[in-house]
Order: structure tokens, then C-alpha cells, then sequence
């Protein structure tokens, strides 16, 4: 494969974006309280703090869009999406949602109670958040390769059986509402699962009488790995792959943002009809009817369309070769990124980079508001901050990875706005001694701090030398 090969679409539409000054930036960041979430999007330039509903819709989704049935119950557009997920993604009960926290909170509050144990291969925000709203403690069974950012392991995201004995023997599988599985892992940097892994890991829970449910956001990102690495696979097409990863599972939960190009939607899909049952009455509670569960007739057509766009296999190679280019000239560069590099976004080592920083001045979010500063680039930490507290001890988590993600929203940003990026990450990460200081909350919301949360510098008016 060429270093950067050509996409395989044309430009039909642009939007503009504005270059500012760094002064212009840094008093933008200031207002923001040193949260780069908190900035206006006129004020950023290349944004990759997400991509999540920041994709580019083709026209065949927009198309699609007027197609839309906007009837509130029993909408034709309903059923064209409900046959896509069945399609591609092989479950037979499917339930809209808003998007994929909306099934997250569904699914917790079918099947935890308070005093249950959830495991999974690394925890997610908003999953831990709704599992522990819920009553549930989350239980990290992920490999130990995952937490090494310089570990090559191909399947990061695989779940350390072992790890998920001891908590089955710890907890008793009657305390264990299920297994909580993500293809890829986000909080990893994007790594995928092994086809096999996830199969060992659905055949052990099910011994145990327990389901397993897969986060699917970017599981044909995760296909597109298992083709690429995985033993006896290379022969498979991705939709194939795809069917094959949700086959053992017992549910899925989706944010149609992510790989289905949508900006809006998601779904829960279940196998078992009683809880299929069961979850759409909550989502007429929290979301909307079943046959809409919050999102516009034309955001199904258009998420139909995606998931159907979304398989094809010059689409995933581009979207891959495109995050490969950005991490191969960081790491040619002597910037610690975290290996592999994965489907969705590249993560710079943040406590390598700002070394001279202790964890509790949390280098991930002021590695993210220098390298705003430099360029008008907005990455989102993936570190202590997005770890939250303990809801015991009401500590600070600081997980073994403290990272600066860099997430690429697809078909959106060219090779120039990569090498854009690539020059600023570059340039402060070379002069990474002027970041004289860390960051302080100054405002701490008590879930998903990292949307809403301010800080300041620990000393001084900047976290630059003065």
C-alpha cells in the first residue's frame, strides 16, 4: 500500500474554516477555562476532538435524507434502517435510539441492580458512568499489552480470560448482569479484538449462564484489523468479518456517528425477545416511541445508507491509511504515539511528552490546550481527567495511559490539514520544555467531567514559560 493513497471520493461540497492568531487563540482557551470542549467551533480549525457525528455524509446519504418517513409510529424509514442493522449486523430485535449513550443507559437499567459487577476490556466514560449510576462496579479485564502504550500487540482490545475468571470466581456469575465487550476499545487508542478472543470470552460467560453485549461503534474498524492481522481472515470481505464479530454475542449497543457516517442516531439490537421487550418500554420512557426512539425518519435513512457505505472496502482502507500516515510521520518524529496505531484516532503519550509534569496537574489535558494554542488543532484528553473519581473514595483515577487523542472524523480533513497537524504536534512536542505547568480544576462536574470541566494553571496566568 502507498504512504497516503488517493480517497476514494471527490469533494462535492466545503465548508470554510478561519485561521486565527496564537494570541487570538490563547485568549479564546482562557475564556474556555483551558478546556478545549468548551470553545467555539468558528474558533478552531481543524477539529479532531471527536468522530464522533462529525463525519461527512455522502450523497447517497443525503439523498437518502429526503426519502425520510416522519410519521410517528410505524415509519417506513424505520424499517428500511431496522433491515440494514439486521443485515450487517446479524441481531434480530432492533430498537432506535438517540444515540449510543441512549442505549447504554437502556440496557443498564434492564439488567443492573445495585451490588452487580460488569466486566469488560476497559472501561468507556459514559458505559462506566451509566453501569455505576445503576449500582454496578466495572471491573477492567482487558490484556495487560493494552495499558503499554508501546506495546505491538495486534489485538489490544482482547479480554484477558484469566482476568474475567477471577472476577466470575470473585463475584459469582449470579452477581454478573453481564459482559460488557467493545470492538474497538476507544480508551485504548482504538485497538481492535480478536475474532477469536471475543468468542472464548462468549463461550466462557455463557457457561456461566451470562450474556456478553458489544459495543459496535467502530466494529468495522475492527473488521477491517481482523482482516489485516487475525489468522485465516485475510480472505474475508469486512462485511463478512463484521457478521462474524457480532455472531457470538448476545446484543450489540451503536453509535450510528461513528462508523455508519450518521451526525445523529443509534441503535440497541438484542437476540433474546423478552429483554428486547423489555428495553423498547424504556426507550418510550427516555427516548421516543420504538419505531423512532428519538431520531428524525430521515436520520434513519440516512443511517441505513451509511451502514451500508460503511463496508465497503476502499472506504475502511482509506479511513485506516489515513490515521497510519498521521501516527507513522509523529513517530518518525520522535513523538511518543501509542502502538499500534488504531482505526479512529492517533494518541500521543502525554506523560512521556510532558514528563516533567506530576499526574495530578494532568498532562493529557494541558498537552491538548498547548498544541490548540499552537494551531487551532482541538484533540480531547484520554487520561486522568476523562477517568473521573472513585465513587468510594472520591479520588482521583489516574489510569495507566495518560493520553492527548486526536480523533479523525471520516471524509472530512485532507492530507494537507494531516500534515498540518502532524507539523504542530511536531513543533511542540520538540519545544515541549516552554510548558512550564500543569492544569487545576476550577469547576469539576460530577460525571463526564471532561465535557464541562474548567481549569487554570497551577501558578501563573498561562501553562507557558513566562
Amino acid at each position: 500500500m502507498i504512504a497516503y493513497p488517493p480517497e476514494p471520493w471527490r469533494i462535492k461540497m466545503v465548508e470554510p474554516i478561519r485561521a486565527t492568531t496564537r494570541a487570538y487563540r490563547e485568549r479564546a482557551l482562557r475564556a474556555a477555562g483551558w478546556n478545549p470542549c468548551l470553545l467555539r467551533s468558528e474558533d478552531v480549525y481543524v477539529d479532531l476532538f471527536t468522530d464522533s457525528g462529525t463525519n461527512a455524509m455522502s450523497d447517497r446519504q443525503w439523498s437518502a435524507l429526503m426519502r425520510g418517513d416522519e410519521a410517528y409510529a410505524g415509519a417506513r424509514s424505520f424499517y428500511v434502517f431496522e433491515e440494514a442493522v439486521r443485515a450487517h449486523y446479524g441481531y434480530p430485535h432492533v430498537i432506535p435510539v438517540h444515540q449510543g449513550r441512549g442505549g447504554e443507559n437502556i440496557l443498564s437499567r434492564c439488567l443492573i441492580r445495585p451490588g452487580t459487577h460488569v466486566p469488560g476490556n476497559m472501561y468507556f466514560p459514559s458505559t462506566r458512568a451509566h453501569q455505576e449510576l445503576n449500582g454496578a462496579t466495572f471491573h477492567d479485564v482487558i490484556i495487560d499489552e493494552a495499558h503499554d502504550p508501546v506495546s505491538e500487540h495486534p489485538f489490544k482490545g482482547n479480554v484477558d480470560l484469566d482476568k474475567l475468571r477471577a472476577v466470575l470466581d470473585a463475584c459469582g456469575p449470579a452477581n454478573i448482569p453481564y459482559v460488557s465487550v467493545a470492538a474497538t476499545v476507544n480508551m485504548a487508542g482504538g485497538q481492535p479484538i480478536s475474532v477469536a478472543n471475543l468468542t472464548e470470552v462468549c463461550e466462557l460467560a455463557h457457561h456461566h449462564g451470562i450474556p456478553v453485549f458489544l459495543d459496535t461503534a467502530r466494529a468495522v474498524e475492527n473488521a477491517w484489523f481482523v482482516k489485516q492481522r487475525e489468522p485465516g481472515w485475510a480472505r474475508r470481505s469486512v462485511a463478512e468479518i463484521l457478521l462474524a464479530l457480532c455472531a457470538p454475542t448476545d446484543g450489540a449497543v451503536m453509535s450510528a456517528k461513528k462508523d455508519s457516517f450518521a451526525n445523529i442516531g443509534g441503535w440497541i439490537a438484542l437476540r433474546d425477545a423478552e429483554l428486547a421487550e423489555q428495553a423498547r418500554g424504556l426507550v418510550l420512557l427516555f427516548e421516543g416511541l420504538h419505531t423512532y426512539g428519538g431520531m428524525a425518519g430521515r436520520d434513519m435513512e440516512a443511517i441505513a445508507q451509511g451502514i451500508a457505505e460503511s463496508v465497503e472496502e476502499s472506504m475502511i482502507a482509506a479511513r485506516v491509511a489515513q490515521l497510519e500516515y498521521l501516527g507513522r510521520r509523529l513517530r518518525d518524529a520522535g513523538v511518543p504515539v501509542l502502538r499500534p496505531i488504531g482505526g479512529h484516532c492517533v494518541c500521543i503519550d502525554a506523560a512521556a511528552t510532558l514528563a516533567h509534569l506530576p499526574r495530578d496537574q494532568f498532562p493529557g489535558q494541558t498537552l491538548a490546550a498547548a498544541v490548540y494554542v499552537d494551531a487551532g488543532i482541538r484533540g480531547v484528553e484520554r487520561g486522568a481527567v476523562s477517568a473521573g473519581r472513585d465513587p468510594l473514595t472520591g479520588r482521583n483515577r489516574f489510569p495507566a495511559l495518560e493520553l492527548l487523542r486526536l480523533a479523525v472524523p471520516r471524509r472530512v480533513y485532507t492530507r494537507s490539514h494531516i500534515d498540518h497537524v502532524a507539523d504542530s504536534v511536531i513543533g511542540v512536542h520538540d519545544h515541549r520544555d516552554a510548558i512550564a505547568r500543569g492544569l487545576t480544576f476550577t469547576h469539576e462536574p460530577p460525571h463526564l467531567r471532561f465535557f464541562q470541566a474548567r481549569f487554570a494553571p497551577v501558578a501563573g496566568a498561562s501553562i507557558f514559560a513566562e
